[in-house]
Formats: structure tokens, C-alpha cells, sequence
């Protein structure tokens, strides 16, 4: 019996070559990735350390650091987020939930994939234009952030759906019986259950705010200032405020323009750094998918 199962045949010479070519381009990824890591942190680390973290790049003062860039990138990740997570949760919910099958949802899911596959160099064109020109922002980490959470809206929208969607129809049949209203099904059976599907879709969006350069450039500029800190807790609070209606780079801004000044080392300091971090939100990614695939008690 064993010699006419599947593992137990003798394998042909293309089946053979098709197997080695499988197990290749999986090994050929992985050695890939773990090449990057090294050849970047080879060139990079031995720059990177405490006054590179905590100063700014500065001619005068003869320093290269990135806190500026770091804090930017920090404030146009809080902000996007605060934007593209209530709108995309809210689309996502309206149309798995309230709106029937049709050509609405058919016309928003198709404008939210359309959206999705718009260079990002487009937005950051309509975002100089719009929220620079038309609202009069300019070039700040406000108008940045808003053109960002248009970037990610779709990610946001999409991995939503498709987390309530994979929602059993159980919960939703059991709670109604019980006569719970459609909100308070929402809030307390859907969401809780759809989370990690959710959080998928907002680290994805992390991970592509973090990395994005062509439409900060036109709508969030390239500035490395540190707000100036001090006089009280108030004026503190205030400059804090105050920073999102100025310009500022980020760190893949900030890599762009050091490689275009020829300063290697540290742009390579600056992709160890997003390189950490892109890491970093790969192995959340991972525990999320992790606990989705748990059942719930």
C-alpha cells in the first residue's frame, strides 16, 4: 500500500526540477532579505548610537543626527492614524454592515481599489495643490499627514471588510435573537472579534507611512527643527501644538536627501534604523495573525 501513495511514488526527473526550483526560490528569499539586513547594518551601524539618535544634522554645529526627522516621522504616523482609522472603520463597517449588496457598494469598492493603485507621487500632488494651496496649510506635517491618510484609507477599508466578513454568521444571528440593536451588535460582538484583522490593516498602514518619500516631499517638506522646548509646562504644550503647522522631513525623507549629498554613511545609519523598524512591524504582524488564528472560547 505504502509504495502507491503519493510520497511513496518514484519521482519523475521534471517533477524533480520543479521541486528544486520551488525549495530554491523559497531559500533564494530568505537569503535575499537576510543580505539586505547585513549589507545595510555593515555600512550603517557604525554610525548609528545615542548622539546620532538625539541631535540634528547641522552644518554649523558640525552634527549628524536624525531626532528631528524621528520625532517628524512620529508625528505624521500619530496623526495619519487619527484621520484613516475612524473613516476606514467607519466606511468598512457601513458597507459590510448597513448598506445592502448593490451598486453603492460596488462603486465605493471599486473607488477604494482604484484609490489603492494611485502612485504615491500623484497624491503628493494633489495634496501640495490641495491642502497647501486651496486650505492654505503649505508645507506642513498637518498637510503631510493628510494626504498620507488617503494613501492608506484603502488598506485601512479593505482588511476591515475582510476581517468583519470572516466574522462567523453565528455571532450575529445569536446576538440579534437575544435582542441586541445593530449598534450595540457592532460595538460589542463585531469589532472585538474583527480586531485583529483590523490591527493587520493598520500596521500595514504603519509600515507604508513610515516609508513613504515622494508625497511628504511635496506636502511636509524636508525641515530637521526640533521644537524648542522650555518656559513651562504650557509653552512646552504649545510648541508641541504648534509643530504640526510647520514643515518637517521624515526618516525616508531624510535617507533621500543624505544619499543625494553624498553622505553615505549616514543614509545608511538612517535605513538600519527603518530597517529595525520595518522589522519590527513584521513580527507584530505576525502575533496578530497568530492570535486570529486562535478560536475564540
Amino acid at each position: 500500500m505504502g509504495e502507491r501513495t503519493l510520497y511513496g511514488k518514484r519521482r519523475k526527473p521534471g517533477e524533480l526540477f520543479l521541486l528544486a526550483a520551488i525549495y530554491g526560490a523559497a531559500y533564494f528569499s530568505a537569503f535575499l532579505l537576510l543580505g539586505m539586513i547585513g549589507y545595510v547594518f555593515f555600512r550603517g551601524f557604525r554610525i548609528l548610537g545615542i548622539r546620532f539618535l538625539t541631535t540634528v544634522t547641522s552644518v554649523r554645529q558640525g552634527t549628524v543626527g536624525i531626532a528631528g526627522s524621528l520625532l517628524n516621522t512620529l508625528y505624521i504616523i500619530l496623526m495619519t492614524l487619527l484621520i484613516a482609522v475612524p473613516v476606514g472603520t467607519g466606511a468598512a463597517i457601513y458597507l459590510n454592515e448597513y448598506e445592502k449588496p448593490g451598486r453603492i457598494v460596488c462603486f465605493i469598492e471599486f473607488a477604494t481599489e482604484t484609490l489603492a493603485g494611485i502612485p504615491s507621487v500623484i497624491f503628493g500632488l494633489f495634496g501640495m495643490t490641495f491642502f497647501g494651496g486651496v486650505l492654505g496649510m503649505g508645507y506642513s506635517l498637518l498637510s503631510g499627514s493628510l494626504t498620507l491618510a488617503l494613501m492608506v484609507l484603502p488598506l485601512i477599508v479593505r482588511n476591515t471588510q475582510r476581517a468583519l466578513r470572516e466574522v462567523p454568521e453565528g455571532y450575529r444571528y445569536g446576538a440579534l435573537g437575544l435582542g441586541a440593536g445593530k449598534w450595540h451588535l457592532i460595538r460589542t460582538i463585531l469589532l472585538p472579534s474583527a480586531s485583529p484583522g483590523i490591527l493587520t490593516g493598520i500596521i500595514l498602514a504603519v509600515g507604508r507611512i513610515v516609508g513613504e518619500s515622494a508625497a511628504l516631499l511635496f506636502t511636509a517638506g524636508s525641515a530637521r527643527l526640533l521644537p524648542r522646548l522650555g518656559g513651562g509646562f504650557g509653552k512646552s504644550l504649545a510648541a508641541l501644538y504648534g509643530k504640526i503647522f510647520e514643515p518637517g522631513g521624515t526618516l525616508a525623507v531624510e535617507l533621500y536627501l543624505q544619499m543625494q549629498n553624498g553622505e553615505y554613511e549616514a543614509a545608511f545609519g538612517i535605513g538600519c534604523v527603518l530597517m529595525l523598524l520595518a522589522l519590527f512591524l513584521n513580527l507584530l504582524i505576525r502575533l496578530v495573525c497568530g492570535e486570529r488564528d486562535t478560536p475564540m472560547p
